[in-house]
């Protein structure tokens, strides 16, 4: 069997609110918005897959480290990052909320979440 061909172009999260989600995103990543609607807002850096925000007026963020009964994450994001230390300052400074991290001898992890209640990682290897 021939497997088509099949892009990957973008995560979505759900959120109350895709506009300004988006923004933090492109504020925590660089990247330009693409689409930005009340509903759908997209970012996309060129020549690789993005991110994209899609309305969730009913949106339960997850509860991380996971709770028996307590909404469970799906997924969450890892960014890697050369400067641990102003990586985390500028997540802060946009509005993320430090929820932990560890430090072993592959990788030191620092976890957020974003404004929605996503969790996020943001790591740098040590090898």
């Amino acid at each position: 069997m021939t497997t088509p061909e099949i892009r990957f172009t973008a995560a979505v999260l759900g959120t109350p609110d895709p506009r300004g989600l988006a923004r933090f995103y492109r504020d925590l990543l660089g990247w330009p918005i693409r689409d930005d609607t009340d509903d759908w807002a997209t970012l996309r850096p060129v020549g690789g897959p993005g991110l994209s925000f899609q309305l969730e007026t009913e949106h339960v963020p997850p509860v991380w480290p996971p709770e028996p009964g307590t909404q469970q994450m799906q997924t969450h994001l890892d960014f890697e990052v050369g400067d641990m230390a102003a990586a985390c300052t500028h997540a802060e400074a946009l509005g993320a909320r430090r929820l932990g991290g560890y430090r072993d001898e592959d990788e030191d992890v620092a976890v957020f979440a974003d404004p929605a209640g996503h969790p996020f990682c943001l790591f740098t290897p040590l090898r």
